[in-house]
């Protein structure tokens, strides 16, 4: 079985997705099938691209994938979405290619390698399957809501009721698919996580590295450093819980827009926040598992998350969440006792930060009840052997013939 996965870009700056394609195919791989990624060589916009060999299957963190010139001028002209990522060279090889696959798996909507690809399988007959990575939520859809309009009616509703399926990671993301009007299959399978070993001392280490009195709680933000993840409202609710004499410390890590990091740090001095707050930047390996593993509640107040890797990760670390209802792992993570699901408002995280900066006893049972939850259902090993059933049925049912 030979599948090819479609992404505008691998780049760790675009976030979860380009993160989860990586680990799903690195998965896939060693169930046993025979998985590619298709891309750009797009780094984050702004004319930055990865350093990478072009237009020749190349091992990219131990993954097969072939990597295209993106044309970003080209694309920005098309659309003004530094998003869209416009590849001509990607798309004369799909079309000379395509078809030495047995199915297209492509995550995105509203891009145009994922955009291309559904399209020239359809036309040549090969079955697709969609990821929307929560785009279709209601959030989502507001934003640069007449160009998503216009794209939905010219190409992407019926290039998604063309698929074989709509891959889904939680239930609420496929609640949003039918309500956008999809009547194909949707399958609800969740991401997955690296389990890491645990740090021995990773709390004493933490507060060590960093500077922290060594009986000071740590809240933890991982996650691109954008308005959508809403860090700033994080920012302003600890600002009223200094305000009532609670001890944290905050790490704020994550990438993001340097004008918008630097209102961040501006917000949390202003705040007085400035001497309890940390922007380490963007951690990986051994770092980011000391963040996880050496913090004490982990928040991610979004306005939109299909899934939220992050969450998932911090749940495997043992750390108790607090999410809005808009990260749609919320039911997950309620039914599980995992953490705590608060409406996007200062007050109401301000509130559920205190109650579990004041109990460290529920704090660690909140933490491995997520665990749990996290070595159940988010391990890849599982994901892939479903992904791969999946696969198989759509593969042996699809008529394979150019429509």
């Amino acid at each position: 079985m030979k599948v090819l996965h479609v992404i505008p870009s691998v780049s760790t700056l675009r976030g979860g997705p380009s993160y989860a394609v990586i680990n799903m195919v690195k998965s896939l791989r060693q169930a046993g099938v025979d998985a590619e990624i298709v891309t750009t060589n797009d780094n984050g916009a702004n004319g930055v691209v990865l350093d990478v060999p072009l237009s020749q299957r190349t091992d990219y963190q131990q993954v097969p994938i072939w990597f295209f010139p993106c044309q970003e001028n080209s694309g920005q002209a098309l659309t003004k979405d530094k998003g869209f990522i416009f590849s001509l060279p990607l798309t004369s090889w799909l079309w000379q290619h395509i078809r030495d696959y047995d199915l297209v798996h492509t995550h995105y909507l509203f891009s145009y390698a994922s955009t291309c690809a559904a399209f020239i399988a359809k036309r040549q007959g090969i079955p697709y399957i969609r990821r929307t990575i929560g785009q279709l939520s209601p959030w989502a859809l507001a934003q640069s809501r007449l160009k998503k309009q216009v794209y939905s009616f010219l190409i992407e509703r019926s290039s998604l009721n063309h698929a074989a399926a709509i891959h889904c990671t939680s239930r609420e993301e496929a609640i949003d698919v039918h309500k956008f009007g999809i009547v194909v299959p949707t399958v609800t399978l969740p991401l997955g996580v690296e389990l890491a070993p645990q740090q021995v001392n990773a709390k004493t280490k933490l507060r060590a590295f960093y500077g922290i009195p060594l009986e000071t709680p740590v809240v933890l933000f991982l996650s691109r450093l954008h308005y959508k993840k809403r860090p700033d409202l994080l920012i302003k609710a600890l600002h009223q819980l200094k305000s009532q004499s609670h001890s944290f410390y905050l790490m704020m890590a994550g990438s993001g827009d340097t004008s918008y990091v630097q209102e961040l740090k501006n917000l949390a001095n202003n705040l007085g926040l400035g001497d309890r707050t940390c922007f380490p930047g963007f951690v990986t390996g051994e770092d980011k598992q000391l963040l996880l593993q050496g913090s004490d509640i982990f928040v991610l107040p979004s306005f939109s998350d299909n899934f939220g890797i992050a969450v998932a990760e911090a749940m495997a670390a043992k750390l108790p969440v607090i999410v809005t209802p808009e990260v749609q792992i919320a039911s997950g993570i309620v039914a599980a006792e995992a953490g705590l699901i608060i409406e996007g408002e200062v007050e109401a995280l301000a509130r559920a930060i205190a109650k579990l900066l004041s109990s460290p006893d529920y704090r660690r049972q909140l933490g491995e009840n997520a665990a749990r939850v996290a070595n159940q259902h988010y391990c890849w090993q599982t994901i892939s052997q479903n992904l791969t059933f999946i696969y198989s049925s759509i593969i042996q049912t699809s008529p394979s013939q150019p429509q």
